[in-house]
């Protein structure tokens, strides 16, 4: 069992940065997972989105026609455990034609610059 900061241990810099849409591969599902056991250890957690994982983030999905469980009520859970850092590509959100009003949770809409400054801050980096 981990340690937080106080009793000894070492609090993480852990970014989830996802990269892929939220059905069709089992990627997006994973990352919430895994996102939720770092969280559940008190370690420092951050989401970034770019690409096709900003398609996580969209209000309104149905997954009626796929046969799958929509998941993406789970992000709005994710500041009960504590998971409060999301950041979105600007980019990416762009050349799908999305604003920051077609996401279902607030975030902080990163530049190419400063996407790659949060990344670089990091400890530990998970690619989904």
């Amino acid at each position: 069992m981990m340690d937080d900061e106080n009793s000894g241990g070492k609090i993480k810099k852990f970014l989830y940065l996802n990269r892929k849409a939220p059905y069709g591969s089992i990627y997006a599902l994973e990352s919430l997972e895994v996102v939720l056991i770092g969280a559940a250890f008190d370690q420092d957690v951050s989401l970034a989105f770019v690409d096709d994982g900003v398609y996580q983030l969209v209000k309104g999905q149905s997954t009626d026609g796929i046969g799958m469980k929509n998941f993406s009520p789970t992000y709005r859970a994710l500041e009960m455990y504590d998971v409060e850092k999301l950041y979105v590509d600007q980019a990416s959100l762009e050349a799908r034609g999305l604003t920051e009003a077609d996401l279902l949770v607030p975030v902080e809409v990163l530049d190419s610059a400063q996407m790659a400054a949060l990344m670089a801050e990091q400890e530990v980096v998970f690619s989904f």
